[in-house]
C-alpha cells in the first residue's frame, strides 16, 4: 500500500524551502508530491487547506495578494514558489517574482494570456492554424445578440475572461443564448470577464484533456485524462470545476497523443516562442475529439483540477526536477517517468471521484463536519485530496463547494474505479453529493 500522509523516509539531505500558492485539491496534489522530494525541506501553503497543513504549513495569504506573498517568499527566503491558480498567473505573478530575483514556475501573464483571454487565444488559434471551433468574438451586447439570432442551435457563448471553470454556456435555444449573453455582458455575472464574449460553433464529441510540461523551447507529455464537468450523472447539470477525472483514457491511443502532441501542442508552444513570448510551466488544452479530428476547446495555462489530483498518483519523477528543468530550460534532457505496474511494468490507471457541498456548483453552507478520511485512506491505493476542508477547533469541516477527492490507482481502469468508489462508502459530512459515474462512458467507448 502507498504512504498516503507522509513522504518515504530517506537519508539524503532535506535543502529547500518551497511555497506553493493555492488553496485548493490541485495545490494538495502537487504538495503530496513535493513532499516525496528528498530536496523538500518546508513546504508552506498559501492560503492551503485542511489537508495541506499535515504535510507543510498554512500562510494566510490569498492566492491574488501578490505584494504580501513576494514580501513573504523574500523574508522567509524561499527557494522556490510554484504558481498553481489561473488568477495570480494572471495577476502577473511570476513577472514580479523574477523582477525580485526569486525563483517561481508557471507562465508570465503574457504567456497565461492563453487562459485570461479567451478573445486572445482564439485569434491566436486562427492566426497560427490551430484547430478549433468557428467562432466571433463580441464585446457589444446587442451586436451579440443580433448575431445569434441568425445561428443555428445549439451554439456556446464563453465569457472571454476567468469564470473558475463556469463561464461557458452550450445553448440550445435562442432564448438560452440570449439569457446567457444578457447575464454575462448586462448583468456582469461574471464580473468584467464577462465584457468579451466568444460565440461558437457547438463541436460534438468526447473531451479529453491532455497537459504537457514545457520550457518554452521543449515539451514533455503527459498521459491523457479526462474530467467530467457536468455536476449530475450522464453529464446532466451545470457545469462544474470538475467533478471527477480519469487518466489515461482507454479509447485514446499512443497514435493519437502523437497526433495531439505534433498539431497542437507542438504548434502553440513554437507560436508563442516566435511571439517572444515563451510558455514555461504546464499547458492545458481542452480537447473534443470530433469527426474531423481533435479540435482545441480552450487553453489552461496552468495544472487543471482534477485533474492534477489524478496525474500525481500516476508521477514516478521528482516534480522538483521537472520545476527545475522548466525554469532552467534544460527539459530536454529530463526523462519524465510515469507508473508502471510490476512484474510485468504494465499501464497503471488512476481516477479521483470530487465529494462537493450540497448544492455546488450554486449556493451551499460551509462548516459541516467531516468524518470517516482515516478508514479510507486505509483501503488500498487509497489517497484522500483535500480542496473545500477547513480544521475548526480539531474538527475538519466543509469549506468550500468541491471539498474532497478520493483518488485511487489499479492495474485497470474498472479496478481504480472500483476501489475508489469503496473507500468513499467510509466518509461523510452532511449534504454530501458527488457522481457514480464517473469512467462509465469512457468505458463503454472501448467494449
Amino acid at each position: 500500500m502507498e504512504n498516503n500522509k507522509l513522504p518515504p523516509k530517506t537519508d539524503q539531505p532535506r535543502a529547500e524551502k518551497i511555497l506553493i500558492i493555492g488553496s485548493g485539491g490541485r495545490e494538495h496534489a502537487v504538495g503530496w508530491k513535493v513532499a516525496q522530494s528528498p530536496r523538500a525541506r518546508e513546504i508552506y501553503f498559501a492560503p492551503g487547506n485542511g489537508g495541506t497543513q499535515k504535510i507543510g504549513i498554512n500562510v494566510d495569504i490569498k492566492a491574488t495578494e501578490i505584494e504580501k506573498l513576494l514580501s513573504f517568499a523574500q523574508k522567509e527566503k524561499i527557494d522556490l514558489t510554484v504558481a498553481l491558480p489561473d488568477d495570480p498567473l494572471a495577476l502577473g505573478i511570476v513577472d514580479e517574482f523574477e523582477k525580485a530575483g526569486l525563483r517561481i514556475w508557471g507562465p508570465t501573464k503574457a504567456a497565461a494570456k492563453l487562459e485570461w483571454s479567451k478573445a486572445f487565444s482564439k485569434d491566436f488559434m486562427k492566426h497560427h492554424g490551430l484547430p478549433t471551433a468557428k467562432f466571433e468574438i463580441f464585446n457589444d451586447y446587442n451586436t451579440a445578440k443580433a448575431y445569434v439570432s441568425r445561428q443555428h442551435m445549439p451554439i456556446v457563448i464563453k465569457a472571454s475572461g476567468l469564470a473558475l471553470g463556469k463561464g461557458v454556456v452550450i445553448c440550445q435555444t435562442p432564448r438560452e443564448a440570449n439569457e446567457a449573453l444578457e447575464n454575462m455582458m448586462v448583468k456582469k455575472v461574471f464580473g468584467e470577464s464577462g465584457g468579451t464574449v466568444v460565440i461558437e460553433e457547438f463541436l460534438t464529441g468526447p473531451e479529453i484533456s491532455i497537459h504537457a510540461f514545457s520550457d518554452g523551447k521543449t515539451y514533455k507529455m503527459f498521459p491523457s485524462s479526462q474530467d467530467h464537468k457536468k455536476i449530475g450523472e450522464n453529464d446532466t447539470g451545470l457545469n462544474t470545476g470538475g467533478m471527477g477525472t480519469i487518466a489515461p483514457v482507454p479509447f485514446v491511443s499512443a497514435e493519437s497523443m502523437n497526433e495531439m502532441a505534433r498539431d497542437v501542442v507542438s504548434k502553440t508552444i513554437s507560436a508563442m516562442a516566435d511571439m517572444q513570448n515563451q510558455f514555461s510551466g504546464v499547458l492545458y488544452p481542452g480537447l473534443m475529439l470530433t469527426e474531423d479530428g481533435p479540435k482545441i476547446l480552450e487553453y489552461n495555462a496552468r495544472f487543471g483540477d482534477p485533474e492534477t489530483q489524478t496525474y500525481m498518483r500516476l508521477l514516478d519523477t521528482d516534480i522538483l526536477d521537472i520545476f527545475d528543468a522548466c525554469i532552467d530550460k534544460n527539459l530536454d534532457k529530463l526523462e519524465i517517468k510515469w507508473k508502471k505496474s510490476p512484474p510485468a511494468g504494465g499501464q497503471v490507471f488512476a481516477c479521483t471521484i470530487v465529494l462537493a457541498s450540497d448544492g455546488y456548483p450554486e449556493n451551499y453552507e460551509k462548516g459541516k463536519i467531516i468524518s470517516g478520511i482515516d478508514e479510507a485512506e486505509m483501503q488500498p491505493d487509497i489517497v484522500i485530496f483535500h480542496a473545500g476542508t477547513k480544521i475548526v477547533r480539531q474538527d475538519l469541516t466543509t469549506n468550500g463547494g468541491r471539498v474532497l477527492g478520493v483518488s485511487a490507482t489499479g492495474k485497470t481502469l474498472e479496478e481504480a474505479l472500483a476501489k475508489a468508489y469503496k473507500a468513499i462508502e467510509k466518509i461523510s459530512f452532511e449534504g454530501m453529493q458527488y457522481r457514480k459515474d464517473i469512467g462509465k462512458k469512457a468505458l463503454e467507448m472501448i467494449k
